[in-house]
């Protein structure tokens, strides 16, 4: 990994798989809440999962990608790890992100040595005009500017690393701090959540938890699947309580 490109694809056979077969993350954590003079709180167990497939983008140079993918996830009963419905008396609108693609490019990722093992890095911090003005979301958007901090470590092994394999096991850890869920109603109280999460590739979807796969069946099943083509722009959840309320 001694260039840009050789860096990017390390990752790549981490993250997913350069033969572009289907690969399939899944992770589970807890969500807290902050606000000022306030303890932290547990308020949501978390679960979730993200099938991608990784495709090269010929448009942009040989040592490009695209990664196509869906993410769902699903806020849980802290204690029952139950998914939840309703919360303080609210409906809840779970994380349905499709899609949830990506365009890489070689560039510098952190890595850390960790022995046997191999950290990748990312750290992305978020600033955008909010998808829910809070003119037109009172109760439900904690500014005009969306802000959050996305902290992503991919863990693989050098072994396998230096193997010629498309793709390689990895786990993963993942945090966020956000404002508040637009479901949860809070306007603009002071305050935000955050996310902790850990996770692993896995040999397949019909590995995620059974009780998780029903769920997606029941409710989106096309999320058992990666998307075939690209399509922009992304969805998160602050678009997607937007489709579920337009602005009146």
């Amino acid at each position: 990994m001694t260039t840009p490109a050789e860096l990017l694809r390390s990752f790549a056979r981490t993250r997913a798989s350069l033969d572009g077969e289907e690969v399939t993350y899944w992770w589970s954590g807890n969500v807290y809440s902050w606000a000022p003079e306030e303890p932290y709180q547990r308020l949501f167990g978390f679960e979730g999962l993200n099938v991608a497939r990784l495709v090269r983008d010929a448009e942009a140079g040989p040592d490009a990608y695209r990664l196509l993918s869906r993410e769902a996830a699903f806020y849980l009963d802290p204690d029952t790890r139950e998914i939840l419905e309703s919360w303080q008396g609210l409906p809840v609108v779970h994380v349905w992100n499709d899609p949830a693609n990506q365009k890489w490019r070689p560039a510098p990722i952190p890595v850390t040595e960790l022995g046997p093992q191999v950290c990748f890095s990312l750290e992305i911090p978020l600033a955008y005009p909010s998808p829910l003005p809070v003119a037109r979301y009172p109760l439900h958007s904690a500014g005009d500017t969306y802000t959050a901090l996305e902290l992503f470590q991919f863990f693989a092994g050098r072994a396998d690393l230096a193997g010629s394999a498309a793709g390689v096991p990895a786990t993963m850890s993942w945090s966020r701090m956000s404002p508040w869920l637009p479901w949860m109603a809070r306007g603009q109280r002071p305050g935000g959540l955050t996310f902790h999460c850990q996770g692993r590739k896995l040999g397949s979807y019909a590995e995620v938890p059974g009780r998780t796969r029903a769920y997606i069946a029941a409710h989106r099943p096309e999320f058992a699947r990666a998307p075939e083509e690209w399509s922009e722009p992304n969805e998160t959840s602050w678009t997607y309580f937007r489709k579920l309320h337009p602005p009146k």
